[in-house]
């Protein structure tokens, strides 16, 4: 039973990012359903032989230091301890993810049909929703602009919201998940259960187009890219070239911060996202430890000029820069590239696994820099998850005088 126990926990909390089938009530004090599972997943590890290395990672500082951050931010500032104790059950669940592929490497199978569950289940909803014209409050006009759907005319396009309550909250969940659906077709043998991963995984990446997100759909093109390449170029590239390819993505991440800070400090060229990024700046560089976990939507709705109402900062880093100060803006920076060096590192053993983490960080990451999906504690369980699944894998050790097979290999679940 307890073998079992860790794994039923992750499927409840993947289920519930998609459905939000759980209550937001707590059973007793804290003590809500979410964090009643995780809580009897990582119990059921350890008794199940789990020590304190089976949760070892590349991330264990960051996170501790993202954690130390929010304890600090939290009760330095004499804030509310809600928004914290959601930080900290995301992180068990990171840490349950973790201890689950440690002691059950074939979880990751059953991880990845999961995935196709939970797509499916988004997706379908968002079909629905356009198919039968069931108003969602958003519209489009064209691709370009957002448009009040009472106004709009008959030429309105409803931007699908799925099981969550805007589009961008539902093109993020996708691009966290869609990935893994694509390739758990590694893990099953049949042709026949092959054709229904690709079916979920084209509805997968269909359902995106029905938000009408032009950052999601930059963000899932990049995604089929990386999926292509992590999975059949790189393998087949040098060490050198390889450091290279990274070497040029962390410098486009870089250029894109920089675009992103001279944005936020000119007009209004990005709606009012620029508003949003300018205050979120001002707020960090004048508060040390951030204005509190949950209150950069309020500081930076009264900053800003105009009326309008923020939830966040509208930029994952720039986010945690205004609540958790340069500290909690370091930590993210750091969790960010670890978890993409490390998933990259993975994929380039021709990991399917490594492959669709890589591609899933990045597509949720891109989307991040223009929104903040993890805002939503939902988003954000999810993220920590795949980020456990992608960082529990350890690299193959490379043999110097090991030489490449020609031709390629065939695949098997057991490379997962």
């Amino acid at each position: 039973m307890l073998r079992y126990t860790a794994l039923v926990a992750v499927a409840v909390l993947m289920l519930d990012s998609a459905t939000d089938f759980f209550p937001d009530d707590p059973l007793i004090n804290v003590l809500t359903p979410t964090r009643l599972v995780v809580v009897l997943g990582l119990v059921a590890l350890v008794a199940g032989g789990a020590r304190l290395g089976t949760f070892h990672t590349w991330l264990d500082l960051p996170v501790a230091l993202l954690v130390a951050d929010g304890v600090a931010t939290t009760y330095l500032g004499g804030h509310p301890t809600a928004p914290l104790r959601e930080l900290l059950t995301a992180v068990a669940g990171f840490y349950l993810m973790v201890g689950l592929r440690r002691l059950q490497p074939d979880s990751a199978q059953v991880v990845a049909l999961l995935s196709l569950i939970c797509v499916a289940a988004a997706a379908t909803s968002a079909f629905t929703q356009v198919t039968n014209k069931v108003p969602t409050g958003f519209c489009r006009s064209g691709l370009l602009a957002d448009v009040p759907c009472g106004s709009a005319g008959a030429g309105a396009l409803i931007r699908a919201v799925g099981t969550f309550s805007n589009p961008n909250l539902l093109v993020a969940f996708l691009l966290l998940l869609t990935p893994f659906g694509l390739l758990a077709s590694a893990a099953v043998a049949e042709r026949s259960g092959r054709a229904v991963v690709g079916v979920v995984t084209v509805l997968g990446y269909g359902a995106m187009l029905t938000t009408f997100s032009r950052a999601g759909y930059v963000a899932a093109a990049v995604e089929v890219l990386l999926l292509g390449g992590a999975y059949w170029l790189a393998p087949k590239l040098g060490r050198r070239v390889r450091l290279l390819i990274a070497g040029a993505a962390l410098l486009g991440l870089a250029a894109a911060g920089v675009l992103i800070w001279k944005v936020s400090q000119a007009g209004h060229a990005l709606g009012v996202r620029d508003q949003a990024w300018s205050a979120a700046v001002h707020v960090g560089l004048n508060n040390p430890l951030g204005v509190g976990l949950g209150r950069a939507g309020p500081v930076i709705s009264a900053l800003a000029p105009g009326t309008k109402q923020f939830q966040h900062a509208h930029n994952l880093w720039l986010n945690w820069l205004a609540e958790g100060g340069v500290a909690g803006l370091a930590a993210m920076v750091l969790i960010t590239v670890v978890s993409l060096v490390a998933a990259a590192r993975i994929a380039r053993d021709k990991s399917v696994l490594g492959a669709a983490g890589l591609a899933a960080l990045a597509g949720f990451y891109l989307t991040s820099a223009l929104d903040h999906p993890a805002n939503l504690d939902r988003i954000d369980m999810l993220f920590w998850l795949v980020l456990g699944l992608v960082m529990a894998e350890r690299p193959k050790r490379q043999d110097s005088t090991a030489q490449l097979a020609v031709g390629r290999p065939r695949h098997s679940a057991s490379q997962w």
